[in-house]
C-alpha cells in the first residue's frame, strides 16, 4: 500500500531544518565508486557480469531483504550490530521496512536504494537497517503505530528515524529520491534529518522519548466501562452499515481493500437476528469483487485491493491471507444461499492456491509479487504486466469473432479500459483489466447466440488466455512459508472440503498441519518459529502464529476428526497463554523475552488480517466449549474486557473481535456425532452439518474408540455417546443438555435448523 504523507518533524517540530549539500567525504565517495573501490563498507564486485556491490543481506532467507542485498547500502539486519553501531558512532538509525511483493518497495530500492550517491549519504550519516514485515510483523507493528499517531497515515515501504535506543523520532512511507511537486525528496530529507541529528539532538531525543510514551499509553489497559452485551453488536453494525458503498458495494472509499473480517461479523449478525441488508450487503460486495478487475479471472484468486471504487483497477499482487479468508467468505455465502456462483469462486481460490502457491513439501508460499520479472531476476517498476492486455492481444490469440464476445464481456476496449487517474505510473494506457461488465444472458442477446454457447465460449477463450500469458515473464512468488499465514491457509481448505465435499482439500490442510508440526514446531519445547525458506527455519513464532494455526488446528480437526490435530490445539493454547497472557486481559503480540522491541504491543485491529486477539478470543471459547477448561472462558471474557472500550466507541475497526463476542453472547450448539468414520451413515449425518452455516457451533465425533475416548478425558459426557441401534447418530445439545438422539436424518436437519418440536415426528 502506498500513501504518501505530508512529512513533518513529529511529534515536535525541530524548528526551521535548512537544506545542507553533503560534505565533502560524501560527494568524494559518490563520484569515486568504480570496480575496486567500497562505499562505507559496502563491497564492490570486480567480476563481469557480477552485482557491484554486496553487503551483509546476502546471507538473509527473507526475499525482500535479498532483493536489497546487492545495494550500496551499508544495509544492517535487525539486531545488536547495527545498534551497536549506532551507539558508538553517535549515529541515527535509518530504517526501511517493506515486504517482498510491495510495488513501492521496488520503486524506492531502484529510485534510491540501488544509487551509488543516495547511498554514500545514507552511509555516511546513518546507520542503515532493512526489515521484512511479514518476517517480524512485531517490529513493523511498533513503528507503523507510531507513524500512524504521528501523522495520521501509514503504508509501505516505511520509512523511519530512530535513536540508538530504537525510540522513533520521524517517519513516513514511500519518497521520491528528489524533490517533485512541492513533496521533499529522500535526499532533501536525509540532508534535513542529519542536520537536525546534530545540532538539535537533545530536542529529538525528547520527542523519541514522547513518542515511545504514547505507545506505551496505547496498551495501557483501560478499566471496562462499556457493558458488553448485544446493543454493543448492534451499534457496530449500524456503523457498518453507514460505510457501505451501496454503488459499488464493498466497506469504505478508494482504495479499496476486501476486507473479510467485515463479511465474518456481518453473517453472523444475520444469522443470529434475520437482518437481511446484512446479508445483501455482503453477497452485494463478493458479487462485485468476483466480477471486478480484483479478480484474476484467467489464472484464479484474488489481488491485494482496488485502486478506485469500482473494483476495476487492483494493487496486483496475491497474498495468501486474502486467498484463505476470502475463500472462506465465499464458502459462508454459498452455505447461506444455496447459489453455486459463490462455490465456484471458493473453488477458483483454493485451486489456485493449490496450484501457484503451493511449495513441494506442502508448505504455503506468502505472496505472488504484482510486478514480473526482467533482465537479471529485477522487478520493473511497472505493476500488472503479467495481468494486462491489449485488445489487440487478445484478439490474436481469439480470432476475430470470438474476441468480440470476450471484449464485450470483460469490458476490453481498444484504447484500453484503465482509467488515466488509476495509471500512477503511466505503464497502464492502451490496456485492458479484465473486469465483468455484461452479463452472460445480455451477451447472448447481443450477439445472437445462446447463453449456454456463450458461456463455453468464455471458458475456452479464458483457457487460451491463460496459456498465453504463462509465456509471460511471471511475478517472482515470495516462498517462505509463515506458520501464521498457513494456518489461516489451512481453515480455508479445511472448511473447502467441509462444504465442497472435495477430498483433496482436506489432504491440503493436513499437508500443511503436517509440514508445521515436523519443520517448525519443537515438541520438547513446544514452542514454534515463524518463518520456513530454502530449508531454514528462524524467528520466534508471535502470538498471530499461535493464534492462527490454533484456528487452523480446529478447523482441521472438525474436518478430519483426527484428535491429534485438536491436541495439538490445545497444548498450542497452553504455550501462548504462558508466552503472550496479560493478567490485565488480552495477549500481547510478543514474547515477554524478545529481545530489541520497544514496545510490546497488543493487537486491536482487525484489518487485511483479522487481529490476533480478536482470533484468539474465538480460540478460547471454541475450546472451552470442547475442553470444558473454565479458564479459557475467563480468559476469553478478559479478551473482551479489555477491548471493551474498542468495542464500544470503534467496534468497526474489530468486527472479528465482535464475531467472537457474538459467539460469546450465544447459545452455542454442540453438535456430536456417533458414528464410524467414513462410514456412508456418518457422513450423511455430516453433510447436514456441513452444509448448514451455523457459526456458534462445535462438531465432534465419538468414533467409539481412542478419538472418543480422548475427547472424553476434556468431556465426561461423551463417555455415554454411543450409536443407537447400530447406525450413526446425532446429539445436538446446547450448555451440553442434549435433544433426545436420532438416526433420522429428518429430524436432525430440524434440529440443526431449530424448526424441530417434539410432535414433528
Amino acid at each position: 500500500m502506498r500513501r504518501i504523507l505530508a512529512n513533518t518533524l513529529f511529534p515536535l517540530a525541530v524548528g526551521a531544518v535548512c537544506i545542507v549539500r553533503p560534505g565533502p567525504a560524501v560527494l568524494a565517495q559518490a563520484q569515486t565508486v568504480g570496480p575496486g573501490s567500497t562505499v562505507s563498507g559496502v563491497q564492490v564486485e570486480i567480476v563481469d557480469g557480477k552485482p557491484r556491490y554486496t553487503n551483509r543481506l546476502i546471507t538473509a532467507k527473507s526475499p525482500y531483504l535479498q532483493l536489497h542485498a546487492h545495494n550500496p547500502v551499508d544495509w544492517f539486519p535487525w539486531g545488536d550490530e547495527a545498534f551497536d553501531k549506532a551507539r558508538r558512532e553517535g549515529k541515527a538509525l535509518f530504517v526501511s521496512i517493506g515486504y517482498s511483493t510491495c510495488h513501492w518497495c521496488h520503486v524506492m530500492e531502484q529510485e534510491s536504494f540501488s544509487d551509488p550517491a543516495m547511498a554514500a549519504i545514507l552511509n555516511e550519516y546513518f546507520v542503515c537497517i532493512k526489515v521484512d514485515r511479514e518476517e517480524r510483523p512485531d517490529i513493523d507493528r511498533v513503528y507503523m503505530s507510531y507513524l500512524q499517531t504521528a501523522t495520521g497515515g501509514g503504508g509501505w515501504p516505511m520509512t523511519l528515524f530512530l535513536t540508538p535506543d530504537l525510540k522513533p523520532f520521524f517517519g513516513g512511507t514511500y519518497y521520491a529520491p528528489d524533490d517533485r511537486n512541492d513533496r521533499r525528496g529522500l535526499r532533501t530529507l536525509l540532508h534535513q534529518i542529519h542536520q537536525a541529528w546534530t545540532t538539535q539532538r537533545d530536542q529529538l531525543n525528547q520527542n523519541a522519548e514522547k513518542s515511545t510514551q504514547l505507545l506505551l499509553g496505547q496498551i495501557r489497559t483501560a478499566s471496562a466501562t462499556a457493558k458488553l452485551g448485544r446493543p454493543i453488536l448492534d451499534q457496530i453494525y449500524q456503523r457498518t452499515r453507514t460505510s457501505y458503498d451501496a454503488t459499488y458495494s464493498g466497506f469504505g472509499r478508494a482504495p479499496k481493500f476486501p476486507r473479510p473480517v467485515v463479511f465474518n461479523f456481518l453473517l453472523r449478525y444475520y444469522a443470529r437476528t434475520g437482518d437481511k441488508a446484512a446479508l445483501d450487503m455482503t453477497l452485494a460486495s463478493l458479487r462485485a469483487m468476483a466480477r471486478g478487475g480484483i479478480h484474476d479471472h484467467l489464472g484464479g484468486g484474488f489481488h491485494r485491493y482496488s485502486t478506485d471504487p469500482s473494483w476495476h483497477v487492483p494493487h496486483f499482487e496475491k497474498m495468501l491471507y486474502d486467498q484463505a479468508q476470502l475463500a472462506m467468505s465465499y464458502l459462508d455465502a454459498y452455505q447461506i444461499t444455496k447459489d453455486a456462483y459463490f462455490a465456484d469462486v471458493a473453488r477458483d481460490i483454493l485451486e489456485y492456491v493449490l496450484r501457484d502457491m503451493r511449495g513441494p513439501e506442502g508448505g504455503f508460499s506468502s505472496a505472488r509479487d504484482a510486478d514480473s520479472l526482467i533482465e537479471k531476476g529485477r522487478p520493473e517498476q511497472g505493476e500488472g504486466a503479467f495481468y494486462v492486455w491489449t485488445a489487440d492481444e487478445i484478439r490474436q490469440v481469439l480470432g476475430d469473432e470470438r474476441a468480440a464476445i470476450f471484449d464485450l464481456y470483460y469490458g476490453v476496449t481498444s484504447s484500453g479500459n484503465v482509467p488515466a487517474q488509476q495509471d500512477l505510473q503511466g505503464k497502464l494506457k492502451g490496456r485492458n483489466v479484465l473486469i465483468v461488465r455484461q452479463t452472460v444472458a445480455e451477451v447472448a442477446a447481443k450477439s445472437g447466440k445462446s447463453e449456454a454457447d456463450i458461456r463455453a465460449l468464455l471458458a475456452s477463450a479464458r483457457t487460451e488466455l491463460n496459456i498465453t500469458r504463462a509465456r509471460r515473464p511471471h511475478p517472482p512468488l515470495d516462498d517462505k512459508v509463515l506458520v501464521a499465514w498457513n494456518g489461516l491457509m489451512m481453515s480455508a481448505f479445511a472448511r473447502g472440503a467441509q462444504v465442497l465435499d472435495e477430498p483433496r482439500y482436506i489432504e491440503a490442510a493436513r499437508t500443511s498441519a503436517g509440514f508445521i508440526e515436523s519443520r517448525m514446531y519443537d515438541s520438547r519445547t513446544g514452542l514454534l518459529k515463524r518463518r520456513y525458506r530454502d530449508g531454514a527455519v528462524d524467528i520466534d513464532a508471535v502470538l498471530e502464529d499461535y493464534a492462527f494455526l490454533i484456528q487452523g488446528l480446529l478447523d482441521l480437526y472438525e474436518t478430519s476428526f483426527e484428535v491429534k490435530w485438536l491436541s495439538w490445539a490445545v497444548r498450542l493454547q497452553e504455550q501462548q497463554d504462558a508466552l503472550f497472557w496479560d493478567k490485565s486481559g488480552g495477549y500481547f503480540a510478543t514474547r515477554a523475552d524478545a529481545s530489541h522491541v520497544l514496545v510490546r504491543m497488543k493487537d486491536n485491529f482487525d484489518g487485511p488480517e483479522p487481529a490476533a486477539n480478536s482470533v484468539a478470543a474465538m480460540n478460547l471459547l471454541r475450546l472451552w466449549q470442547v475442553t470444558d477448561r473454565q479458564d479459557w472462558r475467563d480468559k476469553a471474557d478478559g479478551t473482551f474486557a479489555a477491548f471493551a472500550e474498542r468495542l464500544s466507541t470503534q467496534g468497526t475497526a474489530v468486527p472479528q473481535l465482535a464475531a467472537a463476542l457474538d459467539f460469546s453472547l450465544s447459545k452455542p450448539k454442540q453438535v456430536i456425532i456417533a458414528g464410524e468414520p467414513g462410514a456412508p451413515d456418518t457422513n450423511a449425518m455430516l453433510r447436514l452439518v456441513h452444509e448448514r452455516f451455523i457459526p456458534n457451533k462445535v462438531l465432534l465425533l465419538a468414533d467409539g474408540g481412542a478419538g472418543q475416548q480422548q475427547l472424553a478425558r476434556w468431556l465426561s459426557v461423551l463417555e455415554s455417546i454411543t450409536r443407537r441401534n447400530g447406525r450413526a447418530t446425532a446429539y445436538i445439545c446446547e450448555d451440553y443438555v442434549c435433544r433426545l438422539p436420532t438416526s433420522d436424518l429428518t429430524v436432525v436437519a430440524q434440529l440443526l435448523d431449530g424448526t424441530w418440536k417434539p410432535d414433528s415426528k
